[in-house]
């Protein structure tokens, strides 16, 4: 007979994620896991399979998480406005209950990325960048004037930009985010 488990799936996973969040993947230890999520490395290895299956789970749940402004951007008709605002609750967001900003939990675990990284991690990351990319590319589509070229261009823009504001929420403090958030919107 299976054990019944003595955590809760959700619960352990948004422990996890913080510690991620805060120390990226490759720095995240088991041991660090362990303490962390409250349970021992059976009880990971049984639900998650391994460091890597803890970490897919927390992207997936920092995806819903993040819905309320991923969804609100998608629904935007604001053009680049949608997006400017989207920085700033981006901003809100990440920050946590001390009001330091932690970045972005992909961004965070993307920056220590090398050629030696598991692909899988890889394509997760880069997946969860697609799509915020494409919902910049969507609000961009719906300024005049601009050509298919100018689209990609300043969708790409905007993603580099948002790599740019998540790492850099990490070390500025907010008029600073914020001087940097209008200068990123002062052009198009």
């Amino acid at each position: 007979m299976a054990r019944k488990k003595e955590y809760i799936e959700s619960e352990v996973i948004d422990k996890a994620m913080e510690l991620f969040w805060k120390n990226g993947y490759e720095t995240t230890s088991m041991q660090m896991l362990e303490k962390q999520m409250g349970i021992n490395k059976f009880s990971i290895y049984s639900s998650f399979g391994s460091k890597k299956g803890v970490f897919l789970e927390c992207v997936k749940s920092y995806r819903k998480k993040l819905l309320a402004i991923t969804d609100k951007l998608k629904d935007s008709n604001n053009g680049i406005v949608g997006i400017k605002e989207y920085f700033y609750d981006f901003l809100e967001f990440a920050k946590d209950n001390n009001d330091f900003i932690k970045g972005c939990l992909v961004t965070n675990a993307a920056n220590e990325l090398n050629e030696d990284s598991d692909p899988v991690i890889k394509n997760q990351l880069s997946n969860f960048t697609k799509e915020i990319r494409s919902l910049f590319e969507n609000n961009v589509r719906q300024e005049t004037g601009f050509t298919e070229v100018q689209v990609q261009e300043q969708s790409d823009y905007y993603i580099v930009s948002m790599f740019g504001l998540s790492s850099a929420s990490r070390v500025f403090n907010k008029p600073q985010l914020h001087i940097f958030i209008e200068n990123i919107f002062s052009k198009k």
